[in-house]
């Protein structure tokens, strides 16, 4: 189970990290998004991945703790998510340095990578009484 833990931490990691970069790609022409002015963009990929890192491996334990309460709940288990990051946006809209625009950009991405992620994790990990479950 361990290997399975591990790929699904990767798995969760490449979908937190990559889907932003499109939402963002497909959005930045319509809004007034632009790349970081402070630092090269090596090092903000690299603060980028570290996070999501953390945040997968969060997502995914969490999930692999209690996935005997959840039951193929992924769905709610995404929706927990969403609902926490989105809230997250919104606090760092309200203060200096960040806009509506980008929190709504972040929304977007997060109300397209949670879900993901928990269906994904769930796919990975579930046990055998999970199988029938949607």
């Amino acid at each position: 189970m361990a290997g399975r833990t591990v790929f699904a931490i990767l798995v969760v990691l490449a979908v937190i990290f990559v889907v932003p970069f499109l939402v963002y790609s497909l959005l930045s022409p319509f809004t007034a998004l632009e790349p970081p002015a402070e630092g090269s963009p090596l090092r903000f990929l690299l603060g980028i991945l570290v996070s999501k890192a953390g945040t997968a491996i969060a997502f995914v334990l969490i999930f692999r703790i209690s996935q005997g309460s959840l039951q193929g709940r992924w769905l709610l288990y995404g929706s927990l998510w969403f609902v926490m990051f989105s809230i997250g946006e919104a606090g760092q809209a309200i203060g200096p340095g960040y806009s509506w625009s980008e929190a709504a950009e972040g929304i977007v991405s997060e109300a397209i990578y949670c879900p993901l992620s928990a269906y994904l994790t769930w796919r990975l990990l579930r046990m055998k009484t999970d199988v029938g479950s949607v």
